[in-house]
């Protein structure tokens, strides 16, 4: 196995010149005993992937019973159309050309997924969803219009999305425009490379980072290392990404747990140790249609210079050894299981540049009876004389106009910058206190982005849903805004209740989180088939964090909202309004 060595560029990052190089020690095929269990067998560990013309690829032995994904990687290395402009080539194709030859119509369906573009072949045919890195879901101006002006072109088929991952995503693009899009992408500090399937999906980070008084730690240099690793400064590290599925990672920064780390595959937690600063490790968090679980302690601390590398040990180790046939058991919580958490650290240990790593830290900095804060409306920075606004953006939908507007707000009242969540809302930073009034009075604060909504809209989040993705099962975003106005009027709320939408089982609505989730399916009412819904219950988030159950299933959208009013009455102390009622 030859070493790897990928440069950073120093731009605005703390002790960059650290990282300049990170180095892969071979790993080595011994026995290893895991935790609780029987020895490992020696050939268990060997690497099931190998470099062959500077790609990491399956190998012949391993290949047996491969899922589809896999089977179309060895066909044709998906990064080649990015590293090799095979792009260039491919758009200029038509689509009735391309829809010819398996491998060309693979290229459209499966590979273009590694430059982050996702084709919306069921509902949306011919066109495609774009989706962005944006590390820490921090956004200038500058790129906010350029992914404006990007969407305007493609009128009603286009539209741009905050995600549950802290990102944008892009709406309506046609192939023969990708090119120059990526281009563009570029010149504006973006990239959409490696964002979709098998790799390691956007870093997410506190949102609130360098301006929360409270804050633990300033999380932004580390999003910002670790997007540049995995991307190698927007080149393609093709190390990182041939993984047996997706990963996804998170650095916490405030007690708050914005970042929601038990649903992470990697999550670091700010902890010390004899004095030093750095950061514990929970590993595994994921949801699947088949699966939920959430990430447990590796039993590890690395110091903060630390960041980069174990993400690369730990990335190394699954890609090395998680297993790559059934789709719904290849994430690397599958991997932990067989091999034991003990024999998934030695994995990473091997794989450290100095093969050695600490246990975990008693010096949790997060402190676990926090009470969540909220971040929606006007709030003070740690810098004297400014505040952050942070406004709700109903399920995450945005128009071209829209986009502008915020772009102008941020340029006019803030620093030009906004701030993603992964609730799908906005927030615009370093306002001096006193145009807080006038950015108030905006119209696109009156009339769309309101920093005070009601209190069941605050945390509504929704999925793309079947208007676009073609996995959806049902609608999902006009649906939860109708179903949650309808509720408003019967009965009246005075905490906040999460209510999250997803349209299908793979759950990028991330229903087990919410207090009240929503999984679409179909399901029967009066002999017929209708669009319907799982309700989950009991999700919570922060430091006593617990993924939600099942309460009901199957049941008809249009049968919903007395059951959430039931819900809401008995388990949230929701109040039924006193309705007149006239006849007609």
């Amino acid at each position: 196995m030859t070493s790897f060595s990928v440069k950073f560029s120093a731009t605005s990052l703390p002790n960059s010149n650290r990282f300049s190089k990170l180095h892969a020690t071979p790993p080595q095929t011994v026995a290893v005993p895991s935790s609780g269990a029987a020895e490992i067998a020696a050939e268990r560990l060997e690497p099931r992937v190998e470099q062959r013309d500077g790609y990491w690829v399956l190998k012949e032995k391993f290949r047996q019973g491969i899922n589809p994904a896999e089977k179309a990687k060895i066909e044709k290395e998906p990064m080649k159309l990015f590293t090799e402009n095979g792009i260039e080539d491919l758009a200029k194709i038509s689509l009735e050309e391309i829809e010819k030859s398996k491998l060309t119509k693979e290229d459209i369906d499966i590979r273009l997924k590694w430059l982050g573009l996702f084709h919306r072949r069921k509902h949306h045919y011919g066109r495609f969803m774009m989706r962005l890195k944006l590390p820490n879901g921090v956004t200038t101006s500058a790129q906010t219009r350029y992914l404006a002006s990007v969407i305007r072109k493609y009128g009603k088929d286009g539209c741009g999305d905050v995600t549950t991952r802290q990102n944008w995503q892009i709406r309506g693009v046609v192939l023969p425009d990708v090119p120059e899009i990526l281009k563009g992408l570029d010149e504006v500090g973006l990239t959409s490379l490696q964002s979709g399937m098998d790799n390691v999906r956007n870093p997410v980070g506190n949102p609130l980072a360098g301006i929360d008084p409270h804050e633990i730690v300033d999380t932004r240099p580390y999003t910002n290392l670790l997007s540049q690793y995995v991307t190698a400064n927007f080149r393609g590290n093709v190390d990182v990404t041939n993984l047996p599925r997706k990963w996804n990672v998170c650095v916490i920064g405030s007690h708050d747990l914005y970042e929601h780390p038990h649903i992470n595959d990697l999550a670091y937690m700010p902890a010390t140790k004899d004095g030093r600063f750095g950061f514990n490790l929970l590993v595994g968090g994921f949801f699947s249609p088949k699966r939920c679980a959430e990430a447990i302690p590796l039993d590890a601390w690395v110091p903060a210079d630390d960041v980069v590398p174990v993400c690369k040990a730990i990335l190394e180790a699954y890609r090395d050894l998680g297993t790559r046939g059934n789709r719904q058991k290849t994430r690397m919580m599958w991997l932990i299981d067989e091999l034991g958490v003990e024999g998934f650290r030695a994995e990473v240990v091997k794989r450290m540049p100095q093969q050695k790593l600490d246990r975990e830290s008693a010096e949790d900095l997060v402190q676990k009876q926090w009470e969540r804060r909220e971040y929606l409306g006007v709030h003070p920075q740690k810098q004297e004389g400014y505040s952050f606004v942070g406004l709700h953006i109903p399920v995450g939908r945005v128009q071209a106009d829209d986009m502008d507007e915020l772009a102008r707000l941020a340029d006019e009242y803030g620093s030009g910058e906004l701030r993603l969540t992964v609730e799908q809302n906005i927030i615009i930073p370093n306002i001096e206190n006193s145009k807080i009034d006038a950015l108030l009075n905006e119209p696109l604060l009156k009339n769309r982005f309101s920093p005070d909504p009601p209190i069941l809209m605050r945390n509504l989040v929704a999925c793309t849903g079947n208007q676009f993705c073609g996995q959806a099962i049902i609608e999902t975003k006009a649906r939860s805004m109708k179903i949650t106005e309808e509720v408003q009027r019967l009965v009246s709320v005075t905490r906040s209740v999460r209510m999250h939408w997803t349209g299908c089982p793979n759950t990028c609505g991330q229903v087990q989180v919410a207090d009240i989730g929503f999984m679409g399916c179909l399901t029967r009412k009066e002999g017929k088939t209708v669009e319907g819904a799982d309700v989950f219950l009991g999700g919570r988030i922060g430091s006593d964090s617990h993924l939600g159950d099942v309460y009901k299933k199957s049941v008809p959208c249009e049968d919903l909202v007395p059951i959430i009013v039931d819900l809401l009455v008995n388990n949230f102390g929701a109040v039924p309004r006193e309705r007149e009622e006239t006849e007609e």
